[in-house]
């Protein structure tokens, strides 16, 4: 059954908002995208990443201790970086996946919206966006892997929002990716991480082209054709293909 409510609707009062990860959804497939927020048809759910989420809000702690003291963590200063987690008293906000930081384009009345993990702040004044990662890997960690560019877009929403914010941002963005081990003998209820700090250039000039396609999409009125790189339209159509019947 469809949902009733957060769907967009052609001339709506109020501004249909568009959540980073619902945009990186359309830049995966269309045609899931309008179903999810056209018809109100969600894909199945996946399981929460608990576990990655416990490291995300014990990082932000972590962080906020440094931001508190006004000092530069101990990963910034290895890497040379002349900056400091960001004191700012609209972070807590714009951190929340509730409400982030947004931004209204009027002309189509969408409202984006991306919640950062953290910002730090330059010497130059600049804002740093930051996110964090959390795996588990034998291999060395980088930004190399196809399915991490939506990482990557992440990032470069993050970025748009805060120029269209009017903020100074960096070019270059940060991810504190950490890396479980599994070299120790045993468990013994801990884990140990190795964590990295990977800079990344972001490019934003694609980002508001991506928004009004993605408007553009939702107006239409057929559902978009099936995405041969989607997963779940590839298993839809081979199971019609098939000739399964209800």
């Amino acid at each position: 059954m469809g949902r009733k409510k957060a769907l967009f609707e052609k001339n709506a009062v109020e501004p249909f908002m568009l959540s980073r990860n619902k945009l990186e959804n359309f830049l995966k497939c269309p045609r899931c995208f309008y179903l999810d927020r056209r018809l109100g048809f969600s894909p199945p759910s996946m399981p929460p990443f608990t576990l990655n989420n416990a490291v995300d809000h014990l990082m932000k702690n972590e962080f906020d201790g440094y931001r508190a003291n006004k000092e530069a963590h101990p990963i910034m200063k290895q890497a040379g970086l002349n900056a400091v987690p960001l004191e700012n008293k609209l972070l807590e906000g714009w951190q929340d996946y509730h409400h982030g930081l947004q931004y209204h384009m009027k002309d189509i009345n969408i409202t984006v919206m991306g919640a950062p993990d953290d910002v730090w702040q330059s010497d130059k004044g600049e804002y740093i966006v930051v996110d964090y990662k959390a795996t588990s890997s034998d291999k060395e960690i980088n930004l190399d892997d196809d399915w991490k560019k939506a990482y990557k877009h992440q990032i470069e929403i993050y970025q748009w929002l805060f120029r269209q914010n009017g903020y100074n941002v960096s070019d270059t963005a940060y991810f504190v990716y950490t890396n479980a081990l599994k070299t120790r003998k045993s468990f013994g209820d801990k884990l140990t991480f190795k964590t990295v700090l990977l800079p990344y250039v972001g490019s934003t000039e694609w980002v508001e082209g991506a928004i009004r396609d993605a408007y553009n999409c939702l107006c239409q009125d057929a559902v978009p054709g099936a995405s041969e790189k989607c997963e779940l339209c590839r298993y839809v159509e081979s199971v019609k293909n098939f000739g399964v019947k209800k």
